[in-house]
């Protein structure tokens, strides 16, 4: 019996070129394919693959979007992230959502089989060569607990609006706060989160989930 396999994908050529490689030896058979995530989310009422391959940038509604409402629904389906993306906060997301697996558009299709293989035989696949900068990020967790718990709410609040792009003024403005305070709070925020500059401080504010990248 061939296992089925669903697409999401918003380039027809991408997803021609994987249902090819993936129906090659006639093991797998793709039994349906999606443009966005809410046209995935639609096909899922009604067909029932075994596994769906889920890309992260779609119209409408993300990779990400889909995988959230999936797993808050408790669907039992396997999910494949299957992205261009590397960075690992993208990782990290998908891994604390539920993601079953994750693996890189630029794989060959034997690795892409066996990610399948494994993910249906119960186990999670993390593409091997994304292993060592998850496994560093998640011990550094440890440490930006400690860190995280050293910020007051109105700290939090104006890291959130630094991760935003937002300047001190309009920071101010929003906030109802000088100009001063909000540098005095921003000092504050670098020293305990041991950050020197704004770009650093808004990749810790994505890395723990102060901020979402979807």
């Amino acid at each position: 019996m061939s296992i089925k396999v669903m697409l999401a994908d918003d380039h027809a050529l991408m997803r021609e070129g994987i249902k090819h490689l993936l129906e090659f030896d006639g093991t797998i058979e793709v039994i349906a394919e999606a443009n966005d995530g809410v046209e995935c989310l639609e096909i899922l009422k009604n067909v029932k693959p075994d596994i769906l391959l889920l890309d992260i940038n779609m119209p409408i509604l993300n990779g990400l979007n889909v995988l959230d409402e999936l797993k808050q629904k408790n669907d039992d389906i396997k999910v494949l992230m299957l992205t261009v993306h590397s960075e690992v906060e993208y990782l990290i997301h998908a891994v604390d959502i539920g993601a079953d697996g994750y693996i890189l558009k630029d794989s060959g299709s034997a690795e892409l089989k066996q990610a399948i293989d494994i993910i249906l035989g119960g186990d999670s696949y993390i593409q091997p060569s994304l292993l060592p900068v998850l496994n560093s990020r998640l011990i550094n967790r440890d440490t930006d607990k400690d860190k995280l718990q050293s910020l007051t709410r109105r700290e939090i609040e104006i890291l959130k609006q630094i991760a935003g792009g937002m300047f001190n003024k309009e920071i101010a403005i929003n906030l109802n706060i000088s100009e001063r305070t909000v540098k005095n709070h921003i000092s504050n925020i670098f020293k305990k989160i041991d950050v020197s500059d704004r770009t650093q401080a808004a990749v810790f504010a994505i890395r723990n989930n102060i901020v979402r990248l979807y």
